[in-house]
C-alpha cells in the first residue's frame, strides 16, 4: 500500500512540475510540518528515484545508499562518509518554511560552499510533496559546464521497498 501511495505522489509531482507556464508548485506548509520531516525525534529518509531537468536519474551505489536524517532539534546529516566514494558527510541546520513563493527546506552547513560548489553557506529546496510517506523536493543545481538544472529527489522513509529503484543496474 505504502508503494501505491508513493507512486501515485510521484507521478503527480511528475505531471505538477510539466504543466507549462504556470510556475512552479506552491505547496501549502502542514501545520505539522516539523514533525512529517522529523518524526517525534529523528526520521531518516532514502532516496528513491532523483530526476535531473526531467531525466530519470541512474541509481548508482552512492544514490542508493543515500540517508538524510532530520532531527527535530533542527539538525540534519547525511551518510555519504559512511562510504570511502561517496564523500564527506554533511552535517548542518534545517528548517522548514512558507512565504509567498511556496513551501521551503532550507539547509545551512558551513560544508555547502565546497559540496554544493555553491557561494552560500545555505541551500533552498522547494517542498512539492509531504506527507508521512513522501518528501518531493526540487532544486536548482549546476552541473556539467556550469549549466543550472533542476533537480527532483522523491525521498522516503528508511526501509520502504520501491519497485525499479535500481533500474538502470541490471
Amino acid at each position: 500500500m505504502r508503494l501505491i501511495k508513493f507512486v501515485t505522489v510521484a507521478l503527480l509531482g511528475i505531471v505538477l512540475l510539466s504543466c507549462g507556464e504556470e510556475g512552479p508548485v506552491k505547496l501549502s506548509l502542514p501545520a505539522n510540518a516539523d514533525a512529517l520531516i522529523a518524526g517525534d525525534s529523528a526520521k531518516t529518509w532514502m532516496l528513491a528515484s532523483r530526476y535531473n531537468d526531467g531525466h530519470r536519474m541512474n541509481m548508482g551505489d552512492c544514490f542508493l545508499r543515500y540517508r538524510i536524517t532530520y532531527r527535530r532539534d533542527s539538525l540534519f546529516n547525511d551518510n555519504n562518509g559512511s562510504s570511502s566514494s561517496c564523500g564527506p558527510t554533511l552535517k548542518g541546520r534545517w528548517k522548514a518554511f512558507q512565504n509567498d513563493n511556496g513551501s521551503f527546506v532550507k539547509w545551512e552547513s558551513a560544508q555547502l560552499p565546497e559540496l554544493m560548489g555553491i557561494e552560500e553557506d545555505h541551500k533552498y529546496f522547494r517542498i512539492i510533496t509531504l506527507n508521512p510517506d513522501s518528501l518531493v523536493i526540487s532544486y536548482k543545481h549546476k552541473q556539467f559546464g556550469n549549466k543550472e538544472r533542476t533537480i527532483v529527489d522523491y525521498m522516503v522513509p528508511e526501509g520502504t521497498a520501491v519497485k525499479d529503484r535500481d533500474f538502470h543496474n541490471r
